[in-house]
């Protein structure tokens, strides 16, 4: 693994997105979103829902079949935009699906719109966690959820990479991680309610036979999985 290169965020998502498929692709993104839409209202009729980095939209594909009015997208990546405008061509809905290029730093949206705001596997790729969720939290209303997800600190810390192959070759994508202790405190900071944690293990089944992987990853989770509230 040593030998792969290590890409940031904007150059890995460029080449990794014409074969990024709008669904759980591998065993850790599928621990991530079995927890996350354990949390997701199963009813969002009338909602609002902002996917910010929402890449080939995953998260947008299962809001809408949950019934929200309005689902908008927010990615850094035009490729990955195109990749979620291909995936939700064929969803019949009529709901509102907008798709916006922009910095998650500084969200192109306005302010205290959004009923839901989801966030899956995205902080990561960047360095300031508080920032972040600053943003995040300015677009969600007052009262309304976020559910934020981010790759387990405890992978990083065994070496474990974020990794992926486009052509013959091989590449990772840059992850900061951040540990529950600085979401606790970014949360404190900004008036964000930690309702739920949920730290997802990876289960067997759905590890490919021919998968290659650290087998000390069926013994420790893959991900943290954030339930959080906006204060007034």
């Amino acid at each position: 693994m040593s030998n792969i290169p290590i890409l940031e965020p904007a150059e890995a998502y460029s080449l990794w997105a014409p074969h990024y498929p709008a669904r759980a692709h591998n065993p850790v993104m599928q621990a991530e979103q079995n927890a996350m839409l354990a949390l997701m209202p199963a009813e969002l009729a009338g909602f609002s829902v902002f996917d910010a980095g929402c890449g080939s939209g995953r998260y947008m594909r299962h809001a809408l079949v949950r019934g929200a009015k309005r689902v908008t997208g927010v990615d850094p990546s035009a490729a990955m935009l195109d990749r979620a405008r291909d995936e939700l061509a064929d969803l019949r809905s009529n709901a509102v699906i907008e798709l916006v290029q922009g910095s998650l730093e500084a969200l192109p949206m306005p302010s205290a719109w959004a009923d839901l705001t989801v966030c899956g596997l995205v902080v990561g790729h960047l360095d300031d966690l508080e920032q972040a969720l600053a943003e995040l939290r300015r677009v969600t209303r007052p009262g309304g959820m976020l559910l934020c997800s981010d790759v387990h600190p405890t992978g990083h810390a065994l070496g474990w990479l974020r990794d992926f192959k486009s052509g013959d070759k091989r590449y990772a994508v840059r992850h900061t991680p951040h540990l529950y202790s600085h979401w606790h405190a970014a949360c404190a900071t900004l008036g964000l309610e930690i309702e739920q944690v949920i730290e997802p293990m990876l289960d067997p089944a759905d590890i490919p036979a021919e998968a290659r992987f650290d087998p000390i990853a069926l013994r420790v989770p893959v991900a943290l999985v954030f339930q959080l509230r906006r204060t007034p």
